[in-house]
């Protein structure tokens, strides 16, 4: 495999959907968030993409079967617009590899007819809100206005947005589509399903879909089990190459 490659479910149709991104990032916010709406809502997988930009390895499940890691996108149907949400187990680990991946992404949405872009994450601050707020950076001026009415704060949130959250909506912009990143506050030290929570909120009004949240402390255990165990294979392998040492900053598209 020399490209990213994308396998779709045949005779799947879209009605000008809105993409919401949720790979894993900082305090796994964005990954949290989206996994849980896909369980809640029950959508349905429709494509899987792999890509020779993610780790060398493969995960040996409970079953006795391995796979391969990957993203992968679900549909949930809705009224004036279908909601395509991609998750998945990593993102590709190097600058180069991230604007390969993101391109054909970005291909395949456009190609089903989307147009808005929601990207999630975390915003790091180093402090445990009480009440995590909701920071949103938009691609279009004209689109915050109606952003800010459930709650989002705009121009308070500085610095880069790093990986698909950002590239999805920079790239985005070119092919002129629209789209806001939502970051819920969070520490950035550990897996926060409280930010999560309130980057749902927020969503669910966006998209007027309703999301049950009881059940996101759970699964915010089970993700951060995962992580860990990816972030140590991760560590192996950089350990083997020849001049590579582990470092938080190789690791961050992972966690």
């Amino acid at each position: 495999m020399e490209r990213t490659h994308i396998i779709t479910k045949k005779g799947v149709k879209m009605k000008s959907p809105i993409l919401v991104e949720g790979l894993p990032g900082i305090g796994l916010v964005g990954k949290l968030a989206a996994d849980h709406m896909i369980k809640e809502r029950k959508a349905e997988k429709v494509a899987e993409l792999v890509s020779p930009h993610f780790p060398h390895q493969v995960l040996m499940q409970k079953n006795g079967i391995m796979r391969m890691l990957k993203n992968k996108f679900y549909l949930v149907k809705g009224k004036k617009h279908d909601i395509l949400i991609l998750v998945g187990d990593v993102q590709a680990v190097t600058s180069e590899a991230q604007f390969e991946v993101t391109g054909r992404i970005l291909d395949y949405f456009e190609k089903n007819g989307g147009r808005m872009i929601y990207t999630l994450g975390g915003y790091g601050t180093g402090k445990a809100p009480a009440s995590p707020q909701v920071f949103g950076s938009a691609t279009h001026k004209d689109i915050i206005p109606a952003h800010e009415k459930v709650g989002m704060v705009f121009g308070k949130s500085h610095g880069s947005i790093i990986g698909a959250a950002g590239l999805l909506l920079g790239l985005g912009k070119i092919r002129k589509m629209k789209g806001v990143c939502i970051m819920g506050e969070t520490h950035g030290g550990y897996v926060d399903a409280k930010s999560a929570q309130s980057v749902l909120e927020v969503l669910s009004k966006l998209l007027e879909v309703k999301i049950d949240i009881t059940k996101l402390d759970q699964r915010a255990k089970e993700s951060e089990q995962f992580m860990k165990k990816m972030e140590k294979e991760a560590a192996k392998q950089a350990e083997g190459m020849p001049g590579a040492s582990p470092s938080a900053h190789d690791l961050s598209y992972i966690r």
